[in-house]
């Protein structure tokens, strides 16, 4: 007697829900390993994966000595305290992200050499995106595309950049060596009198730029500025300073800045609007004037900028 192979359909289901898992599975280990230096044998049908070393190995930056400012070609990562993180992003052609990945120097579990990643990418055309940043607590940082990224927290931080375009040809390992520079202006403010009894925080409002950025271009992708909160870094009867960071739409830009001294319940005492500031990316804009006392006129602030170059102005 011939037998006869009868179909189970619950049999048949399961087994279809088991190899489905195991195509998910499959494709999973493929995008989560894409970024690492394991070895890929997934299958007949997966791509050859690429050894690619990229090494942040300076940041194109500036040195402020005020009457001396000096320009330095370049700062190792790990020796520039201000910069707390690293972050890599590799974008296919038509947008996708193929891989990223974040270096926190506080975690050295992170990386190995603080700047040096290591990773698998196929043979393909590729957007590479690369930011440096300081790093505060609450911070939340992201990079969305290689036109799109920036801080959704309070603040923006001390930013550097660099995107650029890669191509995987072949097996051979591909080093890519990459310099940084930096894409925010830079704004403090310096008291004049001291702070008295009763002052907790200082408000700074930038009335145009952004905290977020076009990593391509470096500039601000909305213009409609933002506030801050800094706590004084001084004790009662000390003068103060206070420091913060924005993207800016243009190269160089003129905004109004509004300076508000808040008690303990947020209560805004005392308000200095101080118009025509000129802010630079890359350079440092300086307000000096009397932050604490009461009066109808900004005329008293001083403005200096730097990193590149000096000037001040009165107004």
């Amino acid at each position: 007697m011939q037998r006869v192979n009868k179909s189970n359909p619950i049999k048949d289901q399961k087994m279809k829900k088991i190899y489905y898992l195991n195509a998910a599975l499959l494709l999973g280990a493929m995008v989560s390993f894409s970024c690492t230096e394991e070895v890929m044998n997934v299958g007949e049908d997966n791509p050859p994966y690429v050894p690619v070393k990229v090494q942040v190995s300076e940041f194109s930056m500036t040195v402020d000595e005020m009457q001396d400012t000096q320009t330095r070609a370049a700062v190792n990562p790990a020796s520039y305290d201000q910069i707390k993180a690293l972050s890599l992003a590799f974008y296919a052609s038509d947008g996708t992200l193929i891989c990223d990945t974040t270096q926190l120097k506080s975690d050295p579990s992170t990386y190995t050499t603080f700047g040096d990643f290591n990773l698998l990418l196929p043979i393909g055309s590729y957007t590479m995106v690369v930011v440096g940043r300081g790093v505060g607590n609450g911070d939340e940082f992201s990079i969305t595309s290689p036109t799109v990224a920036g801080y959704s927290s309070e603040r923006a931080r001390e930013t550097f950049c660099k995107t650029q375009e890669v191509t995987v040809t072949s097996s051979t390992p591909l080093n890519l060596s990459v310099t940084l520079s930096r894409i925010v202006a830079n704004l403090f403010v310096y008291s004049t009198d001291v702070r008295p009894t009763g002052i907790s925080k200082i408000r700074t409002t930038y009335s145009a730029g952004s905290k977020s950025f076009n990593p391509t271009t470096g500039l601000a992708i909305e213009n409609t500025g933002f506030s801050l909160t800094n706590s004084p870094s001084a004790n009662v009867g000390e003068t103060m300073s206070v420091q913060s960071f924005t993207f800016l739409s243009t190269d160089e830009q003129t905004m109004t800045i509004t300076l508000e001294v808040l008690d303990e319940d947020d209560n805004v005492l005392i308000t200095k609007e101080i118009p025509n500031v000129s802010l630079k990316r890359n350079r440092k804009t300086k307000l000096r004037g009397p932050v604490f006392t009461p009066s109808a006129s900004s005329a008293s602030f001083l403005i200096e900028t730097s990193w590149l170059d000096d000037s001040t102005i009165n107004f």
